[in-house]
């Protein structure tokens, strides 16, 4: 049994709270927010404890882990406020907003034989382990190329201002569109991407402030890049290609070519995504012959688009039986169970360590849009 608390209950801490069901060797002792309404209405909400203040929260003896889920740019000053508190650490991304604070924080960590790990936990989903698995299986050959889309439609067109948590807590828009939608989504491509391929060796980077005025409440304001795309080139010799955007139509999907196939994952925000797998050597489902031989008569192309392959069916039960609602179907709180699991016998967490500060520094480099880059991280 590990004992957590959360530090910031705004959005994304009910997501936590909701998954948190999925692990009952976690503990959660209580929370922290230096908004007291909102402290006090996730608390009430959830019949969690509220600690009076951020000091009492880091002093708690009973504390294994502390979750950080404030904003972006508060991350790299409690993540090291609790590393001296003597406490673990599990960050949302990323773990500072520069690599300099970064690395401080690793280097923290280790100084102090504590663990940090970072978010997001979809790179510990049933979809990845189902990939992986076909990917090792020989199912599509050698892994080539790779398409990452973390495009989430229109947003700042949407009526986002009256999105709410189940606690009530109101989405923060404004903020992402200041800080930057690659910060925001761009760990959930590059954390499947890692696990599957291992460290980027280099990469080309580029990012743009495609819509300046995202409407009412964002005049005067300073936004960030609503537009990345980011080449990556992986040690293991594959060839990435990831994009961010607020703007293109919704698309969180993961295309893989390999020598001898093609797997397609189609929500990398889905515990359980649709997986399909296509092979060079086999002919396509009937639907997909259908279309093509229609396509190429009329001399057109279909309006619809068909996922390539056949779906794939999971040879293994689901592991979580509670998760946020669509769209964030992912098990935020897996993060943490595997990263007290690891300490419990004394291994190293996967999204932990020097991967978490690569991970960190190649969401960096991407909204930067810096150009050709050479990560300095390794692991």
């Amino acid at each position: 049994m590990a004992t957590i608390a959360f530090i910031g209950t705004g959005f994304v801490a009910d997501y936590y709270m909701t998954t948190l069901a999925n692990h009952p060797g976690l503990m959660l002792a209580g929370a922290w927010d230096r908004e007291p309404a909102r402290l006090d209405r996730f608390s009430t909400f959830h019949g969690v404890r509220a600690y009076g203040s951020l000091d009492e929260c880091l002093s708690d003896p009973g504390v294994d882990i502390i979750v950080n889920l404030t904003n972006p740019e508060s991350h790299f000053a409690l993540n090291c406020s609790a590393l001296e508190a003597g406490k673990h650490v599990y960050c949302e991304k990323p773990l500072g907003m520069t690599y300099d604070e970064a690395v401080k924080v690793i280097e923290l960590a280790e100084t102090k034989r504590l663990t940090v790990c970072g978010a997001p936990a979809n790179g510990l989903s049933d979809a990845l382990r189902l990939t992986a698995q076909l990917i090792e299986a020989g199912r599509i050959g050698t892994p080539r190329l790779a398409y990452a889309e973390m495009e989430d439609g229109p947003v700042f067109k949407d009526n986002w201002r009256d999105w709410r948590s189940r606690s009530g807590a109101a989405w923060p828009g404004l903020h992402e569109f200041e800080v930057g939608c690659t910060l925001e989504h761009a760990g959930y491509g590059l954390s499947w991407l890692v696990a599957l391929f291992g460290p980027v060796a280099g990469g080309q980077a580029f990012s743009a402030l495609a819509f300046p005025d995202k409407g009412p409440g964002t005049e005067g304001r300073t936004l960030a890049a609503d537009f990345s795309v980011g080449c990556l080139s992986f040690e293991s010799g594959v060839t990435a290609r990831l994009t961010c955007g607020l703007a293109a139509p919704r698309d969180r999907s993961l295309t893989i070519v390999g020598d001898e196939g093609m797997i397609v994952v189609g929500d990398l925000w889905d515990d359980r995504s649709p997986v399909h797998l296509s092979r060079f050597d086999e002919k396509p489902p009937l639907l997909q012959r259908l279309a093509g031989r229609f396509e190429r008569k009329r001399g057109r192309v279909l309006p619809l688009t068909l996922t390539r392959g056949k779906p794939v069916r999971y040879p293994f039960p689901p592991s979580a039986s509670s998760l946020s609602a669509f769209p964030s179907r992912i098990d935020f709180a897996r993060g943490i169970a595997a990263m007290a699991e690891a300490i419990g016998t004394g291994e190293v967490p996967f999204f932990s360590g020097r991967r978490a500060l690569h991970l960190t520094e190649l969401a960096l480099a991407l909204n930067g849009g810096i150009g050709a880059f050479e990560p300095k991280s390794r692991f």
